[in-house]
């Protein structure tokens, strides 16, 4: 295999842009059919079929790669209705183009396989090796009620994230298109102008395509906006206060002389925005001692910010560390911005959390 992972790179936009077809399907479909999750997030159908999907295209073409993934068929094969709702979803889920599918591998064969392939993202991470790590739905509230999600796909070498690639279905086109609350609200599906895929490879830049259903669709470079003045910037943080704190938030933007109100939105879909320019600042602050993130929530985003001329760290200013196993367990929080002004930030963001000693 080539280091430029131009291979890895197709089959992961395509795996991706495939998954997208089935979680919009099943948004339009069943968006009331979730299952209670152990970490109190909702899980959907849409979380096992997408992921199935995606593993099914990654063994299809590096069966010796190892698969971080956040779900586990345990749920489904408790569950009969579930599990036919998901296997009818996924059969269903294909490209217009008959050369990506065959890229892909083509279907599943039978709902027990399904199930097999989704325990396939059982690895545990770490510094050696070819690991791919998977979201299947990332903001998972976000997609339920019709606003912003994405779908997470990484690749990490030796525990260095190599390719990234995030699917944005709710999200506008344009790059030039300002973020703001409600963006792509009710999961609206016109084409050409929501639905987004977004994609780095290590040292070549970001990049950011219109999802088709079919083949892929033309890309082009993204880049972060320049920003001379931080108090100019827009910055994005979660919608859910439980993930992270809005008022150390707030009181960093006085610090820093924001006034602009900050987008709350879910999912990685923030890393894309800041990456394409759409927004500045993403800040994910720690809520309590005992949070600690998932590689899968940050690998792709990560990435595709850096290559866009970011800076991506947690709240100390330490790069985020991909090797320590399904976790980010030496970070807290996670500061992302453009380079020149990154360093600024830190040092809001230290003076504030200090503070509250």
């Amino acid at each position: 295999m080539s280091s430029n992972y131009a291979a890895e790179l197709n089959v992961a936009l395509l795996a991706v842009q495939r998954a997208t077809q089935l979680t919009k399907s099943v948004f339009h479909q069943n968006a009331k059919g979730t299952l209670n999750k152990s970490d109190a997030s909702p899980v959907t159908i849409g979380d096992f079929g997408a992921q199935a999907l995606i593993i099914s295209a990654l063994q299809a073409n590096f069966p010796n790669d190892e698969i971080v993934a956040e779900e586990e068929a345990k749920d489904l094969r408790e569950n009969g209705k579930m599990k036919d709702l998901v296997w009818s979803l996924v059969q269903d889920a294909k490209l217009s183009d008959q050369g990506a599918e065959q890229t892909l591998g083509g279907t599943i064969n039978g709902a027990n396989k399904m199930l097999d392939i989704i325990d396939k993202g059982d690895s545990k991470g770490g510094s050696s090796g070819r690991i791919w790590a998977i979201d299947p739905i990332d903001g998972t509230k976000g997609f339920l009620r019709g606003g912003q999600y994405a779908v997470c796909l990484a690749l990490m070498v030796d525990g260095d994230v190599k390719v990234g690639v995030l699917g944005c279905p709710n999200l506008p086109v344009s790059d030039s298109e300002p973020l703001r609350e409600g963006i792509g609200a009710d999961a609206s599906d016109e084409e050409g102008k929501f639905g987004v895929l977004f994609s780095a490879v290590q040292g070549q830049g970001a990049q950011s395509r219109p999802l088709s259903k079919g083949g892929l669709a033309e890309a082009k470079t993204i880049n972060m906006a320049p920003i001379s003045n931080v108090s100019d910037a827009t910055f994005c943080e979660s919608v859910e206060a439980g993930h992270s704190s809005q008022g150390d938030a707030a009181n960093i933007a006085q610090k820093l002389g924001i006034t602009k109100p900050s987008v709350r939105m879910d999912s990685q879909a923030k890393y894309a925005s800041i990456a394409r320019g759409a927004g500045d600042l993403y800040l994910r602050l720690p809520v309590r001692k005992d949070y600690v993130e998932k590689i899968w929530d940050h690998a792709a985003g990560d990435l595709i910010v850096r290559e866009a001329g970011g800076q991506v760290t947690d709240v100390e200013g330490q790069r985020l560390n991909f090797r320590l196993g399904r976790t980010l367990k030496e970070n807290k929080g996670v500061i992302a911005a453009p380079k020149d002004v990154h360093s600024h930030v830190i040092q809001a963001v230290k003076e504030v959390l200090s503070a509250k000693q």
